[in-house]
């Protein structure tokens, strides 16, 4: 009887060779959007876009690293800056009261396997987890991808800007910090024995650390990206980050603090991807009646 009320749309016969209908398909969605709300699927999947091609960005991530890389190399050559620049961090961690960078040591030493444990996840953890975290973006969420990688690069060119300007010595160089190189002593080391001399990496660009910075990255990123609800655990990584690279003696605790903050300018720089969401739909019973326009509101 409700189908007979006028103004009330229903279902109509069906003429010779045509199958009835349920009601009229939305103007604004279209048969294929009204079939896919009627399926469920009204959140848009998160960080889902056109994906950059791929031969154009590694060699663009390639670019970039051959650009850290040698640029860190050319800023060689400052010894007596990179340790006079050290006696003012180590004074001004003092001066802030922040907790010696020796009770970390302290803590890694208790045990040899541990000690080599945190050399080796400052070996070899680093440049791994930061490209399996662009990988894993690019091939699932391109466009945090982007969004990733255009802050990464932000950062880095940052850090390197300030490696030029600012050469620091490493608390495991500075006699009044009396810390021990724990690599140098237990393994494994990536830096060579003679700092001056050392032709794969610039010892002395302390300020900022990228270990944490990028591995601080890497976790946003992944909250960012993912929606499990266990997803905060990821801050576990720049948080053993942050204990590896003072316990070995390589960084001071400013070095992180400056790298988490030039992070945070370069989040504020690059605008994060969206996350849109359509209407929910309500489902109706094959052959139901439509309801009229306005009925919802």
């Amino acid at each position: 009887m409700a189908a007979g009320i006028r103004g009330i749309p229903g279902p109509r016969p069906a003429g010779p060779g045509a199958k009835p209908t349920a009601g009229p398909v939305r103007p604004d969605v279209g048969a294929e959007g009204a079939e896919r709300a009627d399926a469920g699927e009204g959140e848009a999947a998160p960080g889902r876009g056109p994906r950059p091609p791929l031969l154009r960005e590694l060699l663009l991530v390639t670019a970039l690293f051959l650009v850290y890389k040698f640029g860190r190399l050319f800023a060689n050559g400052h010894e007596v800056r990179a340790f006079h620049n050290a006696d003012r961090v180590w004074d001004a961690e003092r001066a802030l009261h922040l907790p010696g960078e020796g009770a970390v040591q302290q803590l890694l030493m208790h045990g040899e396997p541990l000690i080599r444990a945190a050399n080796t996840y400052y070996a070899a953890v680093h440049f791994p987890a930061t490209a399996a975290f662009l990988v894993w973006l690019y091939l699932r969420r391109p466009a945090h991808y982007l969004w990733s990688r255009r802050v990464l690069a932000l950062l880095t060119a940052a850090a390197l800007a300030l490696h030029l300007l600012v050469p620091l010595a490493p608390p495991r160089m500075l006699a009044a910090a009396g810390l021990v190189d724990t690599a140098r002593v237990y393994g494994p080391s990536v830096y060579g024995a003679v700092p001056e001399t050392d032709s794969m990496a610039n010892q002395f660009a302390a300020m900022p650390s990228l270990h944490f910075g990028w591995a601080l990255m890497v976790a946003i990123g992944l909250i960012a990206a993912t929606r499990s609800r266990w997803r905060v655990l990821w801050l576990l990584h720049p948080l053993v980050t942050l204990l590896v690279i003072v316990g070995t003696a390589n960084h001071y605790w400013l070095d992180a603090l400056a790298a988490a903050a030039l992070l945070g300018l370069a989040l504020f720089a690059v605008r994060a991807p969206g996350h849109r969401t359509a209407t929910p739909s309500v489902r109706r019973p094959p052959g139901a009646a439509a309801l009229p326009v306005g009925a919802l509101r």
